[in-house]
């Protein structure tokens, strides 16, 4: 009989916390308040690479002639957050594939004067000024902000082997004569290459430019840039 008492006590008291708290903890679910801390921190919109994009160095001077056979620099770049790359015209692999998530990105941030692309060839003997011009209106280029560059072979292949730390080499056995990575470099305002983390926490230092999950991390990462 004295349990019996106790178990209804027990349901009484369990029922009366029900009605006086569980509609507390529904409405400050739909304020947002119960989401509130760092472990949760994906739920209230913010990304753990948020937090803080490493700096990986400062990105390598440059100084090379664009599509409109002006030159162009790192100067030209300065107080901008800018992408770029190492590719070539008449590739027949992966560059058709890096130039549309180019133009994805592009079409982004389109018309942000803070933000813009660089895109080298590794063969300069060939993409002219001329030919670069050509391949931009090919692919559609709209913006002022995207610089196809060309010059000096050596010093290109320098820029991207030892500058960049973004392999390039030529390489007769090979389609298209050429071989290079498909990664893309993101530059801050200030001139240094940024790069989030990985799920270990190493720094990741260059994103896939074949991969849509790597593009995706680096529009959100370009964003974050632009805010600082």
């Amino acid at each position: 009989m004295f349990k019996n008492k106790s178990y209804i006590g027990i349901s009484f008291i369990i029922l009366i916390f029900g009605i006086y708290a569980v509609p507390k903890i529904v409405d400050r679910l739909k304020d947002g308040e119960v989401v509130v801390g760092d472990r949760l921190d994906k739920v209230s919109g913010v990304s753990h690479s948020e937090a803080k994009l490493v700096e990986v160095g400062p990105a390598p001077k440059f100084e090379l002639k664009n599509q409109d056979n002006i030159i162009i620099s790192n100067d030209n770049y300065k107080g901008k957050v800018y992408v770029l790359e190492f590719f070539f015209t008449t590739c027949p692999s992966i560059c058709p594939k890096m130039n549309q998530s180019m133009l994805g990105i592009e079409n982004k941030f389109f018309g942000n004067p803070n933000f813009g692309i660089v895109s080298i060839t590794i063969d300069p003997s060939h993409d002219t000024a001329k030919v670069l011009k050509d391949h931009a209106a090919l692919l559609g280029v709209k913006s002022s902000n995207w610089n196809f560059l060309t010059g000096d072979k050596t010093v290109i292949m320098d820029l991207a082997n030892k500058g960049f730390n973004l392999y390039a080499a030529e390489n007769g056995n090979v389609a298209g004569g050429f071989e290079h990575s498909g990664l893309f470099a993101l530059v801050d305002k200030n001139g240094i290459i940024r790069s989030r983390k990985d799920d270990f926490g190493n720094p990741i230092l260059y994103y896939d430019g074949l991969d849509k999950k790597g593009v995706r991390d680096l529009q959100q990462d370009i964003s974050i840039l632009l805010r600082e």
